[in-house]
């Protein structure tokens, strides 16, 4: 129905849908307006489709490695159409959930590409639909480089990669950030001969320098290549694939290239500019309470300058909801949002690194921890290398808890009270953790920077 309503949502990914959601839960009436599939990128083309092929990979690995857990078993190949099947499953499985949410929310989902036509209104298929607080959360596109031309056969985004029918002999993956390596890590499994382009230093150079050290380190022992600190020059298609130009005038040879240098804010041609809105770059500037220099105008997620998680738009809906009902919700703190990057082996991470904590706070002032996985016991039964770094301020709470090794993904919970909680080396130290599981290597590190190491060493 067009209309007037309390809230109208554009875009229906993982920020829009959390603010319809919440919004129908607080009382309010809402249209959510989205173009193609309710869920968006996350849902579709990003984090559970990839997700779902990395945990492919781990069985292969598994079954590769069986012998060495003393299972004999062989892996005979990769079937791409039965893993595109699972992928698919499990990506049709929660879109028919998220579906039925909102249906039973009665929210009014309008199926349509959608334009903001005034601060107030968004028009999809010629109807108008007018709020009284508008929200926008437009999501973002897989970015390339300028003269790098996306053809979906030779040279690819994430969105062709997951669609793929077949694994390539060979790729060269332009960018060692979250996607660069999530992916890079998946194909390597699938046995494929890997090889990371990244213009920066080091891989996932967002992350702290220790676990970049220990995700190269372990990526030398998987066999994948990377050539760090070397920008993309050109690409050329060839009869076998293509020939990548990096600087210096290496040449790396393969059958795919794979562009993941990150993603854009999809705000173009969306009437954002004409509206009035004030933009940056593509993004929609906001203050801290997610509010656009428009009356009543909100933006959400990937589109708001900042980390590019669907966690975060998920944050941001809940807490838009709550703002437009006068809840007058916490602040969310950017630096507060926990952060996986799932390739083999995972890095999870909270907060501060190391480095951003010294700028802060003076490096006199900053204290690390790093506890080894080797001395926690479920690690060794999983076979996995790794630590917990803890970065804390001298007397002060804990600031920064960094990860890496097999499954640390799933600590991320408890690291992110201690972070949001502001809490103490000595206050994590009374906490009784459960043996055997890794969550006591975040107990031991807190142990040991509380001043009382029992495994492991001062």
């Amino acid at each position: 129905m067009t209309g007037t309503y309390d809230v109208v949502v554009l875009g229906g990914g993982s920020g829009g849908y959390a603010t319809a959601l919440r919004a129908s839960q607080l009382g309010l009436s809402v249209a959510l307006i989205e173009k193609d599939k309710l869920g968006g990128t996350c849902l579709h083309r990003g984090c559970i489709p990839t997700k779902a092929l990395l945990h492919a990979a781990e069985i292969a690995d598994a079954a590769r490695e069986s012998a060495r857990f003393g299972v004999r078993a062989s892996l005979d190949g990769i079937d791409m159409a039965g893993v595109n099947a699972y992928k698919d499953g499990v990506v049709d499985k929660l879109h028919k959930g998220l579906q039925g949410l909102v249906t039973a929310a009665k929210v009014n989902l309008v199926t349509g590409a959608g334009r903001l036509v005034s601060p107030d209104t968004v028009e999809v298929n010629g109807e108008r639909y007018t709020g009284r607080h508008v929200v926008l959360a437009t999501g973002s596109y897989a970015k390339t480089l300028p003269g790098l031309d996306i053809d979906g056969d030779r040279v690819i985004t994430s969105e062709h990669a997951l669609r793929l029918d077949r694994v390539p002999a060979s790729a060269v993956v332009l960018g060692g950030g979250v996607i660069g390596v999530e992916f890079a890590s998946a194909w390597r499994s699938f046995g494929v001969d890997v090889t990371i382009v990244e213009a920066l230093p080091r891989l996932v150079a967002a992350e702290d320098e220790d676990c970049s050290k220990a995700v190269e380190r372990a990526f030398r022992k998987r066999g994948i290549k990377f050539k760090v600190g070397k920008p993309f020059e050109s690409v050329e298609r060839t009869d076998t694939g293509v020939r990548v130009t990096i600087a210096g005038g290496e040449v790396v040879e393969a059958e795919l290239l794979l562009v993941a240098v990150g993603r854009g804010p999809s705000t173009a041609n969306l009437g954002y500019e004409e509206a009035g809105l004030r933009m940056d770059r593509g993004f929609v500037l906001t203050d801290e309470r997610l509010r656009t220099n428009l009356p009543n105008v909100y933006a959400v997620g990937d589109i708001v300058p900042g980390l590019q998680l669907a966690h975060r738009g998920f944050q941001h809906g809940i807490f838009v909801a709550e703002q437009i009902a006068g809840l007058n919700p916490a602040v969310i703190d950017e630096a507060g949002i926990p952060r996986v990057t799932y390739c083999d082996p995972e890095v999870a991470s909270m907060g501060l690194t190391e480095a951003k904590a010294k700028e802060q706070y003076g490096a006199d002032k900053v204290q690390t921890y790093n506890y080894n996985l080797a001395g926690n016991g479920k690690s060794n039964i999983l076979a996995t290398q790794g630590f917990v770094k803890l970065v804390r301020v001298a007397d002060g709470p804990v600031v920064g808890i960094h990860m890496v090794g097999a499954r640390v993904g799933e600590l991320i919970g408890e690291a992110q009270l201690i972070y949001n909680w502001e809490a103490f080396p000595d206050e994590v130290a009374q906490l009784i953790h459960m043996h055997p599981t890794q969550s006591e290597a975040i107990g031991e590190a807190h142990l040991a920077l509380a001043g009382k190491p029992l495994h492991a060493h001062a």
